[in-house]
């Protein structure tokens, strides 16, 4: 039990650090505040509600890891380093993507939605 509560501290302590420095973090997270409502209104399905919703959460955890990886690639080495960008910029790809299966996932619900598909 004691684990437990200790990985809800960290948890807790990782949200908080991210939203504190992290604006890209704090929209994603009004984005899900967002869609948790707006998913029940779209669809009745639960699956769908869920997968929408699950989108969202999915671009949070993939901010978290790239700003984890930026904070550390910052601490290591604060010069400017050809390779620290690219792991940067990998970090940045991976956000961008998730982003994109987001809108899809959002886009192909809507289209049903709307009798567009």
């Amino acid at each position: 039990m004691e684990r437990l509560l200790r990985a809800t501290i960290n948890t807790w302590h990782g949200l908080l650090a991210a939203a504190r420095s992290e604006e890209a973090f704090r929209l994603e997270l009004i984005a899900l505040v967002l869609a948790v409502p707006v998913a029940f209104l779209v669809t009745e399905a639960a699956w769908k509600r869920l997968a929408l919703i699950a989108v969202v959460a999915l671009v949070l955890v993939v901010e978290l890891l790239n700003t984890a990886i930026e904070k550390l690639s910052d601490r290591v080495n604060l010069a400017i380093d050809p390779q620290i960008g690219r792991v940067k910029d990998m970090g940045s790809a991976a956000v961008g993507l998730a982003l994109l299966i987001a809108a899809a996932v959002w886009l192909l619900v809507l289209a049903e939605r709307f009798g567009l598909i």
